[in-house]
């Protein structure tokens, strides 16, 4: 990637540019520092984000810095930071971007009558004076200068023709058009952007941009809407995190894209980063990922319905029109419910090595099921090894023995185990960061093997609960990828067993 991303654009191109360390960050709660931002912009760039918003500096000692260090740590995408229609705010965030590769200003200000009013007690002519003059500004600094009219979901599409002409004549490379309060139906956005082309003398020698947010649940909509009449940027956040109900999915748009072949766009975005790049930005900003969201959330590929299920284990491509695989998932799962059907649980069983299930024994098997079910909101694989008849603990080669923890407040967690392995028996120390990695760390002094923890999950209790703590976890071994569950009224011995259970799964 040389030279200036807009000027070398085609048409067919359609360029991702994240704001996640921007409006993103801007959640209560979900501030990061400086490294923080680091990893997430290392993450964007392997993802194949083509512009990462890296800030607004003016705003704070901290996010100048930051977009200064993440200009140094980042190498192919263009650094872009945000300042208002404001020279100081323009000098500061150029600035921040010396040591940039590629560098942009993202410079604008409000165009709907309501912020020329009430924000700027202005008029629409002034308000076109000030956006020319801090485009020209920001262009004798960088080539690249994009200008956002904020608000222009609700700005008169007359006068927004009038303000992205002028701006682009001062050499706005990029035009953004944000839906910022998230007010415009689908349609009206579409129309909107096709107005801006059919109306705005030299709308080509500029890139159109949509921001949209999700106040009521268009962001995604309205952002297609924008590609689909013309828009070839789309500003989006990682998990759709952004201030009030949040932006646009990156992962949601990536997948539109890649789903629909009828739709003859293309993106650098590597589609098999999404999910780990989700869980990094989930964890690092304290945000849990809701279960029901598209593409990433911990529902999107899991299927507990009967007839779905039976749909699935037939053709997966029955209910599933995403392969996992293809956004970094290593494969669907088939939850076991009160709803699930005979033809789940019959493929449960072989997967926990039971072949030799004849029709009688599975409806027997079955009927059994459906009452701890009613019972249980999730069956676990012990559940249906104890249906069957099997006893998993007979086969299992590791038993936790015991398990000594001393950890506290200005102490470092320190963890003492024994172990029983085919009979004989181990036993190791070790410190941790906390007391679960103490532990894990001390079991891994026995278990000599390269085991990677891919997810780690403890499952809230919830009142009237039997006070166990539940630890699902998932680890790679060798390339394959192994469950294990424990469940203990100590969490951290359920994080060992959990760990223990993985490895008695392993194809040795």
């Amino acid at each position: 990637m040389k030279g200036s991303f807009i000027l070398n654009a085609m048409a067919d191109k359609l360029w991702f540019f994240d704001t996640t360390l921007r409006d993103g960050e801007q959640v209560p709660g979900c501030q990061l520092n400086t490294v923080e931002k680091i990893q997430v912009a290392k993450a964007l760039e392997t993802l194949g984000v083509d512009v990462i918003e890296a800030g607004f500096p003016v705003s704070s000692p901290g996010d100048y810095n930051s977009v200064i260090e993440i200009s140094k740590a980042v190498t192919w995408p263009c650094i872009c930071a945000l300042t208002r229609a404001v020279q100081k705010d323009i000098d500061i965030a150029v600035d921040s971007l010396r040591y940039a590769k590629h560098k942009r200003i993202h410079t604008g200000i409000g165009t709907s009558d309501s912020h020329i009013k009430y924000k700027f007690n202005s008029n629409r002519e002034t308000i076109i004076e000030r956006a020319v003059m801090a485009v020209k500004y920001a262009r004798k600094y960088v080539e690249e200068v994009e200008f956002y009219a904020e608000d222009a979901g609700r700005t008169d599409n007359e006068y927004l023709a009038k303000v992205v002409e002028a701006v682009i004549k001062a050499g706005a490379k990029v035009i953004n058009i944000p839906d910022t309060t998230g007010y415009c139906l689908p349609y009206e956005y579409g129309a909107k952007i096709k107005y801006l082309f059919e109306h705005v003398d030299g709308i080509d020698k500029a890139i159109i941009s949509t921001h949209c947010h999700n106040d009521l649940g268009m962001a995604t909509a309205n952002t297609m809407s924008g590609i689909l009449n013309g828009a070839r940027q789309v500003e989006v956040t990682i998990n759709g995190v952004g201030e009030r109900a949040g932006n646009t999915s990156l992962e949601e748009i990536a997948m539109i894209i890649k789903c629909h072949n009828d739709i003859d766009i293309e993106s650098n975005i590597n589609t098999q980063k999404i999910y780990p790049t989700s869980r990094l930005v989930s964890s690092l900003m304290n945000m849990p990922v809701q279960s029901n969201k598209a593409i990433v959330g911990k529902n999107a590929f899991a299927h507990s319905s009967g007839i779905h299920q039976d749909g699935v284990l037939k053709n997966v491509q029955t209910y599933e029109i995403i392969n996992p695989q293809d956004v970094g998932i290593d494969d669907n799962s088939i939850v076991l419910t009160a709803r699930s059907g005979r033809a789940a649980l019959k493929s449960r069983l072989n997967l926990l090595g039971i072949n030799n299930v004849d029709t009688d024994l599975l409806d027997k098997i079955y009927e059994k099921f459906l009452n701890l079910a009613d019972k249980k909101k999730e069956i676990n694989d012990d559940d249906i090894l104890l249906l069957a008849g099997a006893d998993r603990t007979a086969s299992h080669r590791i038993k936790l023995e015991y398990l000594q923890v001393t950890s506290g407040v200005g102490v470092r967690p320190v963890a003492s185990l024994g172990i029983i392995i085919s009979g004989e028996r181990f036993e190791a120390a070790s410190t941790g960061n906390g007391p679960v990695d103490a532990a894990i760390n001390a079991l891994k002094q026995i278990i000599k093997r390269q085991i990677v923890i891919k997810e780690f999950t403890i499952q809230a209790i919830s009142k009237g609960s039997d006070d166990m703590g539940k630890v699902h976890m998932q680890v790679d071994y060798n390339g394959h990828i192994y469950y294990g569950f424990g469940a203990n009224t100590d969490i951290i011995a359920a994080s060992v067993e959990a760990y223990i259970d993985c490895i008695n799964k392993f194809k040795l």
